[in-house]
């Protein structure tokens, strides 16, 4: 697939700047990247689409302009909208037509989680509320240091429901710290969310620093074998839900398919022969 593949899809750029290498930016700048109905629906739909081409294996995702990653929901226009309102009139029916909304919003930002591509997320500038939960279902995290990230959905009467109260404790080293932000909805900056975990790399600057070092890192995934990438992807999701004993039994049944693919026979030869591997796309 090319741009162009992705050009009719609202409020969002997809970009393929670097070989192997797609980049998705959230792209609603004049509303701070913040998120109606139909935008989540689209997050689905690409990265849906670039889980299955064979001409991606990383994916950097961040937020257009250097305001924000995301302010989260478009509040207002939710309120005003259908998002949180039923028409049905029995409690009870309200709650089932919710509950099938609160669940296909979470399984579009789960379509992150489940890519078969490594996806990086960049969080810059304003980070709140959905764009947390939407890092926590990535695989990896960096910051720039103008980060104002905060799990905000207390402060508009909710318990956070697409991901970040379930995936955050499985992330970071302190479920004190977890419960500190989700009930408070203090700012927390890139420093305090690398100390805990939440980011791996703090980078110093805004966010055309933090898109560079984000697309240095998909290049050097990008150059491994895909084979090998997707499935230590798939490992390590199945296995934290999970024990060690059954992780390994998972990992045995996985490489006894995998191993067979040539490109360990196209990785041991690079390196006997001091040379860059090549890998078929998947």
């Amino acid at each position: 697939m090319s741009e162009s593949d992705y050009s009719s899809i609202e409020h969002f750029k997809v970009s393929f700047p670097v070989e192997y290498v797609a980049h998705v930016e959230i792209n609603r700048p004049q509303k701070m990247n913040a998120f109606i109905e139909i935008m989540w629906l689209n997050l689905k739909k690409i990265f849906d689409r670039l889980s299955d081409d064979p001409n991606v294996r990383a994916i950097l995702f961040s937020g257009a302009g250097d305001r924000a990653f995301s302010a989260g929901l478009d509040v207002q226009a939710a309120s005003q909208g259908g998002t949180l309102q039923t028409e049905a009139s029995d409690v009870a029916r309200k709650a089932r037509k919710m509950r099938a909304h609160v669940i296909e919003f979470q399984d579009c930002i789960s379509s992150l989680e489940a890519c078969s591509k490594p996806v990086i997320a960049l969080l810059h500038g304003v980070s709140y509320g959905l764009a947390i939960d939407m890092a926590a279902a990535c695989d990896i995290r960096i910051a720039c240091t103008n980060l104002r990230a905060s799990v905000k959905e207390v402060d508009i009467g909710l318990a956070a429901d697409i991901g970040s109260l379930t995936r955050l404790p499985k992330i970071v080293g302190s479920f004190s710290w977890v419960k500190e932000v989700a009930l408070s909805a203090r700012e927390f900056g890139a420093i305090e969310a690398e100390k805990v975990g939440l980011v791996s790399r703090v980078v110093d600057g805004g966010r055309a620093e933090g898109v560079k070092v984000g697309l240095e890192m998909c290049g050097l995934i990008a150059q491994k074998s895909p084979v090998a990438v997707w499935g230590t992807k798939e490992i390590l999701n199945w296995s934290r839900e999970r024990g060690v004993d059954d992780g390994l039994k998972f990992t045995a049944i996985w490489n006894a398919a995998m191993l067979q693919t040539d490109d360990v026979k196209a990785a041991l030869l690079s390196g006997i022969q001091k040379r860059k591997a090549k890998f078929e796309k998947l």
